[in-house]
């Protein structure tokens, strides 16, 4: 594989025009050959990155590279990128060898020369003999096929496909996913691919980008985005893991879920962490010989081993095991030192901002806040005349001035009375941290927020954050 980049993409930001920002500060470089995956949620902006790189979506910001030369305004059809979307938009009234030569017909291209093409390409995607074929008549693996082959006729530097697996059934879509990493092998052009599904990706690619609310969060080989996770937010997407709050309590030792471990992670101590534990790596042993202890609360066979859930203390631990336990067990629970690891804990602390009304109480979101300026800006105090000012004398002007609150994600509480809230919004994403839910709620102001809750609630659903008075921590902006 040649190191130079082929697809560069220099701080792309896309915002729409109803203020929704879809990719936000983006940047890669794509070397020639490489088989590069987008992977996210829906909605995390990975199609849309990929429309920008194909010409269909121009960036709000940023630059695109082609091989060096700036193609961010270029039209779609002066791009040698071609791509194969979900839905293969095949031509129905033509035949295959038609449906493939359309785009080389455009060109103007002698027909000798398209039959030459045609013939090259479905030798490749292995239906040969099939050129007078209705499209009708193919199987959904026989159409995507097509829809490949009508995009590689083009010779094209780049070919982008976007979640072009996503109509086929499981067994047909693991075929294809072979098939495609042995296409991309043989043609040596640069893939990218975007899809949702975590073991699609790891299969095929050379390097996998994970995304998330418009940003990128980890680049990485599969091996590497597996194994090392840079967030909770990867540990939880890619792949299945138990993810525990922690602390470190000495020179390559921390605490979690109720029991010291030895760990590989140089980190220094007191420092809050994020322990990340894969199912296949936790070791069930007899109570007395464990780290920790736990009780069995569930055991699912899935084949080539058991999913067993235990209970430790306010904590839960899902373990892989080849061995059978029964619910209500007594287990003991040991993890190698290579098996953890350990991420610095994120600062998830919500911060929003809140004006100051004429009388001089704070306002946000349509809400009156029970308390005044007076009790939050230390040595500030009111005049006579009615006027506020702070510990230097000056007078804060609430048209000038405005609030900084704090609040830290246990403080917040979920309702689904969505009116008894400060602010509503949707759940858009969740992650188990052992012993609490970690919850992103997307609401319609300029910010998300964080929110920990011991309760499950799902995806999507529509709630208010009742958030005390007594837990916000307030500071002066002018």
């Amino acid at each position: 594989m040649q190191n130079e980049n082929i697809i560069e993409l220099k701080h792309i930001t896309k915002v729409y025009e109803d203020g929704f920002t879809a990719v936000s500060d983006f940047n890669l470089e794509v070397r020639k050959g490489e088989f590069v995956t987008f992977l996210g949620p829906s909605g995390c902006g990975k199609t849309t990155t990929l429309r920008m790189i194909a010409g269909f979506d121009l960036p709000t910001e940023g630059q695109i590279l082609l091989n060096g030369k700036d193609i961010t305004s270029l039209p779609p059809y002066e791009r040698p990128i071609n791509t194969v979307f979900q839905r293969y938009a095949l031509f129905p009234h033509m035949n295959i060898y038609d449906n493939i030569a359309f785009g080389l017909r455009q060109k103007k291209m002698k027909e000798e020369e398209i039959a030459r093409k045609v013939k090259k390409v479905l030798d490749l995607v292995d239906l040969e003999g099939f050129e007078n074929r209705s499209v009708s008549t193919l199987s959904g693996g026989q159409q995507q096929r097509i829809a490949i082959a009508r995009a590689l006729v083009n010779e094209p530097q780049i070919l982008l496909l976007d979640e072009p697996l996503g109509a086929l059934d499981l067994k047909m879509r693991k075929e294809m996913q072979l098939e495609l990493k042995q296409m991309h092998d043989d043609l040596g052009i640069t893939f990218i691919y975007v899809t949702h599904d975590q073991e699609e990706a790891l299969t095929m690619s050379d390097r996998i980008v994970v995304m998330s609310e418009g940003k990128m969060q980890q680049l990485g080989t599969p091996e590497d985005i597996y194994n090392e996770p840079r967030n909770a937010f990867v540990a939880d997407f890619i792949g299945e893991s138990n993810i525990f709050n922690g602390i470190m309590t000495g020179h390559l030792k921390t605490r979690f879920c109720g029991g010291e471990f030895i760990c590989v992670d140089d980190v220094e101590e007191g420092t809050h962490i994020t322990a990340v534990v894969r199912p296949e790596d936790v070791e069930l042993t007899a109570p007395e010989k464990g780290t920790i202890r736990g009780v069995v609360t569930s055991v699912i066979f899935k084949g080539m081993h058991y999913e067993i859930t235990i209970e430790s203390g306010k904590n839960e631990m899902v373990a892989r095991s080849v061995h059978v336990a029964k619910p209500g067990d007594q287990v003991g629970i040991c993890l190698a030192p290579d098996s953890i690891h350990v991420m610095i804990a994120e600062d998830h602390t919500n911060y929003f901002t809140a004006d100051i009304n004429d009388s001089h109480r704070l306002e946000y979101n349509g809400h009156t806040l029970d308390t005044s300026v007076t009790r939050i800006i230390p040595g500030s105090k009111r005049q006579e005349d009615g006027t506020i000012i702070d510990a230097n004398g000056e007078v804060i002007d609430p048209r000038r001035t405005r609030i900084v609150i704090s609040i830290q994600p246990q403080d917040i509480r979920m309702t689904d009375q969505v009116d008894e809230g400060l602010v509503e919004g949707y759940i858009s994403n969740l992650i188990y941290k052992g012993d609490h839910y970690s919850y992103v709620i997307h609401t319609d102001l300029e910010q998300d927020f964080i929110v920990d809750d011991e309760y499950l609630w799902n995806m999507d659903d529509h709630v208010g954050l009742i958030m005390p008075i007594e837990k916000m921590s307030f500071a002066l902006k002018k």
